[in-house]
């Protein structure tokens, strides 16, 4: 069924769009099975579940491959709201921080990766849904920002991401992405001219990520359409 699912998504992808296969929740058994369907990039949501499956799959491919380095081509996304305390459990092997939600929690990331030697790719995530619930930079702020990404060494800002109104309203949905786009492509222009890393917009999961796609979309975060639902009592 994975594989199948894969298989389904990845034909509808343009050029250019990456799909991050979320396993929160998941057993490492459907992340093998992903990553063996030549999936490589997964993101999870929780610190201490995405340390433990990274660890879990290290010791697997020690017992299976002991000459390699451990899945050393999976992409560890960490999708989840931040927490300062918990980048201990990833930071020093996470490629990408997708909710970077504010000028606090972007000199944490980057005194942490300073910590272990690293520079960590990171998304400033950007607040346009209705629900007051989500976290996030607003467009008027982070446009008006005086962000220096010379200020923090450690960390190379990436682009940005967001969420859409959890809405049947398409026409909602594509409002806030195409808010989304726009921010993206002027902070591009501006803010981030000279820092061409500054290249991904991350928005779309599972029940609207064709919608996301069609505005801009270059990372899509999808769960629910890869592994199937979840049992959300075992969240940790």
């Amino acid at each position: 069924m994975i594989s199948d699912n894969l298989e389904s998504v990845l034909r509808q992808l343009p050029d250019g769009v990456r799909l991050i296969a979320v396993s929160k929740l998941k057993p490492v058994e459907d992340i093998l099975e992903a990553y063996q369907a030549g999936q490589h990039i997964f993101g999870e949501n929780y610190a201490t579940e995405l340390r433990d499956k990274y660890n879990m799959l290290c010791t697997h491919q020690a017992l299976s491959h002991p000459a390699t380095h451990p899945l050393s081509d999976i992409e560890w996304h960490f999708i989840g709201h931040l927490q300062s305390k918990q980048l201990k459990y990833y930071i020093p092997f996470v490629s990408m921080i997708h909710g970077v939600d504010s000028i606090t929690h972007l000199a944490d990331v980057d005194k942490a990766a300073s910590k272990v030697g690293r520079t960590v790719d990171v998304l400033l995530q950007v607040h346009v849904a209705q629900e007051e619930t989500k976290f996030g930079f607003s467009p008027d702020e982070l446009s008006s920002s005086q962000i220096q990404p010379s200020a923090f060494p450690n960390v190379r800002i990436c682009g940005i991401m967001g969420m859409a109104s959890h809405t049947d309203d398409i026409s909602r949905v594509r409002t806030d992405f195409h808010t989304l786009r726009t921010l993206f492509e002027q902070l591009k222009t501006n803010s981030f001219a000279s820092h061409p890393e500054f290249r991904e917009l991350s928005m779309g999961m599972s029940h609207d990520w064709h919608i996301a796609v069609d505005e801009g979309s270059t990372l899509i975060r999808l769960g629910t359409a890869i592994f199937g639902p979840r049992d959300y009592s075992k969240k940790p």
